[in-house]
């Protein structure tokens, strides 16, 4: 509260987060107080320095867990299946429940899966593409991995980055699915990977359990339309040139040791 107070931001955006999902499993008191308790410490520093900074909260495709639709949009019934995805849903309805109640300037973005070379090596894509510069370069021989037939709805970070921005220049606050509307498996990006250097996966891919689920996610696809419409947002990336991406800056990475 002493920093907002001191600081006056214009604009908040809350992107932190204990982030990974099957971490959440492993930790859900710690991804609980970080990820709903710490989006209502935000949201009350601002209420209470009265501070007109407008607040953008960062939720999730996981929200809607065992999806009651395909696709998703802002009005699909949320049904998560984490700890992550639980915490992620106070965090959303405290944002609308602050706005509603004390007018503040608040949205949320329910964004899908986005990616870039950036995104941390526990993540599937960054995992994929991590692993597969590392056998192409001779550092290792396997990629273990768990269900890769689960499907996601995958996108650049560069482009719903530029998505959180636009959120917070309309005249009123509104909440925002950011997705491509579009899927691809983890068989998929593993393909994908391995092609752009040349290489097979049969041989190098392992089914690990230990990086099964335990209440796994099978099919997410957002429908992004009313992005379209208000903000004028369209992705840029696809998602072969997403993971090739990713690929080439790992190749970069690892070259230089």
């Amino acid at each position: 509260m002493y920093i907002i107070a001191q600081v006056k931001p214009t604009e908040v955006y809350n992107l932190g987060a204990q982030s990974h999902v099957k971490v959440s499993f492993e930790m859900p008191e710690y991804t609980a107080q970080v990820d709903a308790v710490g989006t209502l410490r935000l949201l009350d520093a601002l209420r209470e320095t009265g501070v007109p900074a407008r607040f953008y909260q960062a939720s999730t495709s996981e929200l809607y867990g065992k999806v009651q639709a395909v696709p998703q949009n802002e009005t699909t019934p949320f049904y998560p299946r984490s700890p992550y995805g639980v915490a992620k849903v106070y965090g959303h309805f405290i944002t609308v429940n602050y706005r509603e109640s004390y007018d503040l300037y608040a949205v949320s973005g329910i964004l899908f899966n986005h990616e870039s070379p950036r995104r941390g090596l526990e993540f599937v894509t960054r995992k994929i593409s991590d692993g597969v510069a590392r056998i192409k370069l001779g550092l290792a021989r396997e990629l273990r991995m768990g269900n890769l037939d689960a499907q996601r709805d995958w996108g650049y970070a560069g482009d719903y980055v530029r998505a959180m921005w636009l959120m917070l220049q309309q005249d009123q606050p509104d909440d925002f699915v950011i997705a491509t509307n579009t899927m691809h498996s983890v068989r998929d990006a593993i393909e994908i990977a391995f092609a752009h250097v040349g290489l097979d996966p049969e041989p190098h891919v392992t089914i690990d359990p230990r990086f099964l689920r335990p209440a796994e996610v099978e099919e997410l696809r957002g429908d992004a339309s009313k992005a379209r419409q208000t903000l004028g947002w369209t992705p840029q990336v696809g998602f072969d040139e997403l993971m090739k991406m990713m690929v080439d800056a790992d190749l970069e990475r690892l070259s230089r040791f």
